[in-house]
């Protein structure tokens, strides 16, 4: 991956802006269980940072997806994770098939506000019956004349509370699960629409998660992206760009947990040491400081051939996975050379390990990567072959 001038400004923009707009106030949104979104988001959008690769004729400034990576993996200097998923959530995960299949008229209405951080976006997708298995979905959306109207809930939806409308995917026919599916834009001061409850998360703290209701939901058919029945294909194609975007922005902050329990561990002293002069301490941070670079390779790899129009469904999936996994790994090990004060509720290496839980199961479980992976690689079994 060639990074140029232009990548490196934008890679000193994004730190400076959680330098001075987010790290400074993260204990305090910890606290709170939400951050001001709008707030924040318009800072976002008058810096650019929210339609890096949107098209200009929208707001956007129509960068190819590296800077897209590059913005991600500088966000991960977050010292907690619930603002920059939500940052992604408005950026590459939930308007990614707007800028791609909306109307000029629904970009117009919809994707220039999220651009310019005017209005805060969320993604519908899962449901109490379906996460990861997204053909499963039950929400349905009935045809009435010019309208749909939709009956059914969302859960877990990132920024649901403050959301100005959400890209829902929806069922909008009885056909296959794969070809029944279509993208709405759903405004959520919409009659019918009832943000249920606030939820209690194990980590994200500073990221407001909801339970959304649709009772009776009058949407104009014209709030539909792309053509009824094409919404599995759009989102599959959305998880493209979050898994990507997943992979890269965990990096900094996994560098970081590392950086920390070396800064711990030297001055932590025990049976007349430091911790970190037992090789197993220092071996094993290089070796965790190793697979980071290994993640990062492959995120770079996996952007570079996206951005060359490539399918990168495998590699965005190991991306996924791996960024997961090692998370984890990187977290509970550095965790442990803390002791006691890793256990503590208040230490930034346990706010890392409860956030980054997340990556492993969030736009799509381990398992399902997995599962990805064999299909292309062909080792499923014929049975699950077929039906996949």
């Amino acid at each position: 991956m060639e990074w140029t001038e232009e990548h490196r400004m934008l890679r000193q923009t994004v730190a400076k802006f959680v330098e001075n707009e987010i790290n400074p106030f993260i204990d305090e949104w910890e606290e709170a269980g939400i951050f001001p979104a709008r707030e924040l988001f318009k800072k976002a959008g008058d810096l650019g940072l929210l339609g890096l690769c949107k098209p200009e004729e929208y707001g956007g400034m129509g960068l190819d997806y590296s800077f897209s990576v590059a913005a991600a993996e500088e966000l991960g200097r977050c010292t907690a994770g619930g603002v920059p998923m939500a940052m992604g959530v408005q950026t590459d995960m939930a308007t990614p098939a707007l800028a791609r299949f909306g109307s000029d008229a629904l970009r117009k209405e919809f994707l220039a506000p999220a651009i310019a951080g005017e209005q805060v976006v969320c993604l519908g997708v899962s449901e109490a019956v379906a996460g990861s298995d997204v053909a499963r979905i039950q929400t349905k959306a009935v045809s009435d004349g010019d309208d749909y109207i939709v009956n059914g809930s969302k859960l877990w939806i990132t920024s649901g509370m403050q959301a100005d409308w959400m890209c829902a995917l929806v069922n909008t026919s009885d056909g296959h699960p794969h070809m029944n599916k279509s993208l709405l834009v759903i405004p959520m001061d919409t009659p019918g629409v009832v943000r249920a409850r606030k939820l209690n998360k194990l980590g994200m703290l500073c990221s407001d998660t909801a339970e959304i209701y649709f009772d009776n939901v009058r949407v104009p058919k014209r709030y539909r992206i792309g053509d009824e029945g094409a919404g599995f294909f759009m989102q599959m194609l959305q998880f493209q760009e979050e898994r990507l975007w997943a992979g890269a922005n965990v990096l900094r902050g996994l560098e970081r947990a590392i950086e920390l329990t070396i800064e711990q561990t030297r001055g932590r002293k025990a049976f007349g040491k430091s911790i970190l002069d037992n090789q197993v301490v220092h071996y094993r941070l290089a070796e965790l400081s190793t697979e980071v670079e290994a993640l990062r390779s492959l995120v770079y790899r996996a952007t570079e051939e996206y951005v060359r129009g490539e399918n990168v469904t495998m590699l965005a999936s190991m991306a996924k996975l791996k960024a997961g996994r090692l998370a984890r790994e990187v977290t509970d090990a550095c965790l442990q050379y803390w002791g006691g004060m890793g256990f503590m509720w208040e230490t930034e290496i346990s706010r890392m390990y409860r956030d980054t839980r997340l990556i492993s199961i969030g736009g799509g479980a381990d398992e399902v990567m997995l599962g990805i992976i064999c299909k292309l690689m062909g080792t499923l079994p014929e049975k699950k072959r077929k039906k996949a």
